[in-house]
This record gives structure tokens, C-alpha cells and sequence, in this order.
């Protein structure tokens, strides 16, 4: 028997894999690389809502948490995932400086928001009232993170790229079996694949679908982040990631011509320079109506449980919810209510 079957190697799978291996557990995962939105994700993090100046809800756990077990996987598997990099607000108003000077001097903000305007001036970027600066940012190149730890499950032989069959669980006294294998419990961390779950797709994950663009732009010249109605996240070589759309109706991973319009349009607003478009990716996030993730366990198959809703925020969430969950498991540590599904099986 091992302890835990994961479906899943996305973002959150990756982190409760991590989790239960540093703490003596044996794991098995499957991920058939149907849902794409950890790969195609921006990868940015960042502990404040930059639209309205607000802090992200558990920014500093999630931080203080996250990034010590992205560090101990870099070392771990030899490879580089995360880089920081200064995350730029653009201002556009008087108003605008104002707020974000507000902003600055509250006790759970001043932490991250940095209280001095960034005067510097960027070739392609007119921006007369300057820049707001965000510190403990930066950007997770999530394919290589997910393709290392893939190989490096695959190493240990605790790894098949097969669809996952919900059919074919067997509930014991003690664990499920699934095919071959006995298992204590299962998480699924599967993102918007949760709706093929029959075990928990009477929960309320939403989805959003996103799309970004690869741009090559000789002239931008940015050693930042630029946010703005749009990011632009510079990755070496030229080469800019631009996002993100929102689109609330199309479920499909699919890119579309009004995704790529959407972001040249507000991409053209804020830069001068030419571009040339390199890739265009589409995947939709795990989103959630109330904003907060999807975690517990079954109501009635109690070996079961759910690791999902990470949303636009996953970097940063996806440690923090995998380690509340695993000591949930292990050590009966209750879950934080704003995350418990149980508050969505109490609506019912």
C-alpha cells in the first residue's frame, strides 16, 4: 500500500507530491497533460491586487511558505525555475499616485509596496506619472519546473502520463484500490478537469479562460515587469510575455483570434515599438465563484479529497494549500474555512 495516488502534475499536484515526499510519504501520480493551464500560465507572482492597491488575501504565508519548497525542488532536481524580477505598476493620474502612496503607508501593504516612484524612463513606454514598484515579485517558468519534476517522478517510477479512470476506484476499509495499485488516499488536483470528476464536480469551480502571447521586441528593452491593462513579463533573447484575457464563457484551450486581438490592441496602447508575434497559448484557470480554492475531503468516500480552485493566483497558493491539506490528512489539523469545501456542501 502506498499513501498517496495524485491526479494531476500541475502546480498544486507538484506541491502536495513535494510535500508528502519530504515527510517520508510514498506517492504515485498520474497527469495525461490534458489540462494546460499551469504550462501556459504567465507564471508571475505577486502578493498585491494591482487594480485596486489591495493585498492578496495569506500573502505573506503563502510566501513565507511557497517559495523555501520551490528552492528545495530547484536544489533538489539541479534546475532553475524561479526568477525574480521587479514588478512595475504603471500610474496614469495624480488620483493614481495618491492611492498607491495610501496604500503604501498601511501596516499590511507597506511590506510589499514600495513608498518611492520609479522615475526611470523605458524608450517604447510613455508614462508621465511614473511607475509604482512591487517588491517580493517575480515569475516561475512553470514548463521547465513541471517537465523536471515529471522526469524526476518518472525516475523514481511514481509516474504515468495515462488518463485517470474514476470507474475503476475500488473503496476498501482502509484505501481505495485503483487497477493495480492500493492506496491510502487520492488527491485530485486535476484544475478544470475537476469537471470530469464524478466524485467532485458538484463543487463550483467556474473556470476563466486566459490567453497569452510570446512577442519578440528588439527595441523594448525591459529588464522589468510592466503591468498595466496588460503584463509584459521579459524572459531573455527579446522575448516578452504578454497576457492576460478573461473570458468567462469559453471553457476550451483553444486560441482564439479575438484573444489575440484583445491583447495586441491593449499591448499597442502601452508600447511605441514594433513587435512580431511568436506564440499565442490558451488554457483555462481553475476559478472558483467566491474567489476562494476548493480543498477537503469527500463528504461520504473519506480516502478522497480535492486540491483545486488555485485560480490566476497558483504560484504563490498552490504550496500553501497543499501543506494545509497534507497535515489536514495526517495530523487532523483543520482546514482554514475560507478554503474548506465544506462551506459549499453547507449552501446545498
Amino acid at each position: 500500500m502506498i499513501d498517496y495516488i495524485i491526479v494531476g502534475n500541475g502546480l498544486a499536484g507538484i506541491s502536495f507530491a513535494e510535500i508528502a515526499i519530504q515527510q517520508g510519504k510514498s506517492i504515485y501520480v498520474f497527469d495525461n497533460d490534458s489540462q494546460p493551464s499551469s504550462r501556459v500560465a504567465g507564471g508571475l507572482y505577486n502578493p498585491v491586487v494591482l487594480k485596486r492597491f489591495s493585498e492578496v488575501w495569506k500573502a505573506k504565508e503563502q510566501i513565507d511558505f511557497a517559495f523555501p519548497l520551490y528552492h528545495a525542488i530547484q536544489t533538489k532536481l539541479n534546475v532553475v525555475f524561479d526568477y525574480e524580477i521587479p514588478i512595475l505598476r504603471k500610474l496614469y493620474s495624480i488620483e493614481e499616485q495618491n492611492n498607491w502612496f495610501q496604500a503604501a503607508d498601511k501596516p499590511n501593504l507597506a511590506p510589499f509596496l514600495d513608498s518611492k516612484l520609479v522615475k526611470q524612463t523605458y524608450e517604447s513606454i510613455t508614462s508621465p506619472f511614473h511607475y509604482g514598484k512591487v517588491n517580493h515579485t517575480g515569475y516561475l517558468n512553470i514548463s521547465i519546473l513541471i517537465e523536471a519534476y515529471s522526469n524526476y517522478l518518472k525516475s523514481i517510477n511514481s509516474f504515468s502520463s495515462e488518463g485517470f479512470e474514476y470507474d475503476t476506484i475500488e473503496f476498501l476499509e482502509h484505501g481505495i484500490q485503483y487497477k493495480n495499485r492500493i492506496a491510502k488516499h487520492i488527491i485530485f488536483a486535476e484544475g478544470f478537469g475537476l469537471h470530469a470528476n464524478p466524485y467532485f464536480n458538484d463543487l463550483p469551480l467556474d473556470g476563466t479562460k486566459g490567453e497569452l502571447l510570446i512577442i519578440k521586441a528588439p527595441d523594448l528593452k525591459l529588464d522589468v515587469v510592466i503591468k498595466s491593462s496588460v503584463f509584459i513579463l521579459p524572459f531573455g533573447k527579446d522575448l516578452y510575455k504578454v497576457g492576460a484575457t478573461y473570458d468567462w464563457s469559453d471553457k476550451t484551450n483553444i486560441p482564439t483570434e479575438a484573444g489575440k486581438q484583445e491583447l495586441v490592441e491593449k499591448l499597442s496602447e502601452l508600447i511605441s515599438c514594433d513587435f512580431e508575434i511568436v506564440n499565442h497559448f490558451a488554457g483555462v484557470r481553475p476559478t472558483v465563484k467566491d474567489r476562494r480554492p476548493l480543498v477537503g475531503a469527500h463528504p461520504v468516500h473519506t480516502q478522497l479529497h480535492v486540491l483545486n480552485g488555485l485560480g490566476t493566483r497558483g504560484v504563490m497558493l498552490g504550496p500553501y494549500l497543499a501543506n494545509q491539506l497534507f497535515h489536514h490528512i495526517e495530523n487532523n489539523v483543520p482546514l482554514e474555512k475560507e478554503i474548506d469545501i465544506v462551506r459549499c456542501y453547507n449552501k446545498k
